[in-house]
């Protein structure tokens, strides 16, 4: 769940080749209607977003049926420690933030997924 078209893109071109299937939203608000009619084993969720943002998003998935113990993972450019406690507060599981390093991002996903390599 990003805003930008490029980072979006980007996290695609990283998952795909390795099998992932991924389903892309640009706001908060269509990713709670995509997690509510198919939902996924995992969601990358950005922070700032227009008309839903990432962590009004996360409530109102956590409250789906099932989304109690399934991951939700921060990826935000806002990096502070306090910005980090926000994140889980709301019911995100990990953190990440932006620029980030393709490995670190491959390890967070498949900690959260349960796949070893």
């Amino acid at each position: 769940v990003e805003d930008h078209d490029d980072a979006r893109h980007l996290l695609v071109q990283l998952l795909t080749p390795l099998g992932f299937v991924v389903e892309q939203a640009a706001d908060g608000s269509e990713a709670v209607a995509q997690v509510a009619d198919a939902p996924p084993d995992l969601v990358i969720m950005d922070w700032r977003m227009p008309k839903m943002d990432g962590l009004e998003a996360t409530r109102a998935i956590r409250a789906l049926p099932g989304w109690e113990g399934k991951p939700i993972l921060a990826m935000t450019a806002n990096a502070f420690v306090e910005d980090r406690r926000r994140c889980l507060d709301v019911g995100m599981n990990d953190f990440m933030s932006k620029p980030f390093a393709p490995e670190a991002f491959f390890e967070l996903v498949l900690r959260w997924l349960s796949i070893s390599v």
